[in-house]
């Protein structure tokens, strides 16, 4: 059953510019990665500071994978670096599960 990814990341101004190329380097990584749907990034109109990814997934284990994989690790640890803390994520499926 395919997926959604949540990730909402506060971005201060002063380390954006650094920040955005990692976002945009992780996402062309994800292009090439099995279930690899979509994806996309968005900023807060209001708090300019305010990132949201939506990434879609065929299954929740493709992602998992996909969290799991060298490549991925090697930009996240630089990305949490840079924001002082681990990135956090939810995963969300479709519809009701009965």
């Amino acid at each position: 059953m395919a997926v959604k990814i949540l990730i909402r990341r506060r971005v201060p101004e002063s380390i954006a510019k650094n920040l955005i190329p990692l976002f945009r380097e992780l996402r062309a990584l994800a292009t090439n990665q099995d279930g690899y749907i979509s994806g996309e990034t968005l900023r807060s109109l209001d708090d300019p500071e305010e990132f949201l990814v939506i990434s879609t997934w065929n299954s929740s284990e493709d992602w998992k994978n996909w969290v799991k994989s060298k490549g991925r690790d090697e930009i996240q640890i630089k990305i949490d670096s840079l924001l002082g803390g681990k990135t956090d994520y939810k995963i969300y499926h479709y519809g009701f599960k009965e």
